[in-house]
């Protein structure tokens, strides 16, 4: 068998026996790779264009040494999750750079940092100014999470005692002027809601690059032509304005019926729609 078909059938045969033997040790994002992971995938790669080039002549021992550097590795992320003494010793321990605003040189020494490599880290964290900083711990795959202290932290809807509603993932309509069928009906529209509500900004289905519905049901569209403007959905301001005036519309007939019934009966539905609108004030005014 000439040496280049050999060569070929080996590489077919390892690809598809190191894909099997990779999937066995897990999936894990690149950012999170430490340097244990770096080593067996160097290794695993150089073993495998090894014995691909027939540079290991002895097959048999060079699937042995691929097994071991795959399984292996696998077993110890499975003992890792279990007891924590097998993860310290394989990825390391988070280490503590900045503690109450307070750098402390130790600690950047046995991390092997430099002062410029840690501002660096914080300036990734938006972070310009160390004397900010209450927290910073260096994790095992070598990112700096950070903590600010709390006069340095963003507002937040809570801490401003303002309840927000609940967001879900919106769900795309519309992708290069084609309306995609399943989503819509998994928001509980249809092909007719489309169609009106691009008559109401003036766009033709074609002109549509991208259409997105919210989980409120607003439609947000982004065309072609980048020169157009698309006015921005006004559903929820203008259920919200609805909602307000037939309570004051309620509270007005309430106010100028003689009669005692239809008196309780406007009050009533006055306050009814006022628990409604409190209760949805923070999904349509967020």
């Amino acid at each position: 068998m000439p040496e280049w078909l050999t060569i070929l059938l080996r590489s077919i045969g390892l690809f598809f026996l190191t894909l099997l033997l990779v999937r066995l040790i897990g999936k894990r994002q690149t950012s999170r790779l430490t340097f244990f992971d770096l080593i067996t995938g160097i290794v695993t790669g150089v073993m495998a264009a090894a014995i691909s080039l027939n540079l290991i002549k002895d097959l048999a021992n060079g699937l042995v040494a691929l097994a071991v550097w795959t399984v292996f590795p696998a077993l110890i992320y499975v003992l890792s999750i279990r007891y924590k003494t097998v993860r310290d010793i394989i990825h390391g321990k988070e280490t503590v750079l900045i503690n109450h605003g307070k750098v402390l040189e130790d600690k950047l020494l046995e991390a092997r940092l430099t002062l410029e490599d840690l501002l660096s880290q914080l300036r990734k964290k938006n972070v310009f100014n160390f004397a900010d900083v209450e927290f910073a711990v260096l994790e095992p795959t070598g990112e700096v999470s950070t903590l600010l202290k709390k006069d340095k932290q963003p507002l937040t809807a809570k801490n401003l005692g303002i309840n927000v509603g609940q967001e879900s993932v919106p769900q795309t309509v519309m992708l290069d002027g084609i309306i995609m069928d399943e989503p819509l009906a998994a928001m509980g529209l249809n092909r007719r809601w489309l169609h009106t509500e691009l008559e109401k900004v003036g766009v033709a289905p074609e002109n549509v690059f991208i259409g997105q519905v919210d989980s409120v049901g607003q439609l947000y569209l982004d065309l072609f032509d980048d020169a157009i403007q698309v006015p921005k959905p006004k559903t929820k301001e203008l259920a919200y304005a609805t909602m307000k005036k037939c309570q004051a519309d309620c509270e007005l007939y309430a106010l100028g019926t003689k009669q005692p019934q239809a008196k309780k009966m406007y009050e009533k539905s006055s306050e009814i729609l006022s628990e409604v609108i409190q209760e949805l004030e923070p999904l349509l005014k967020r």
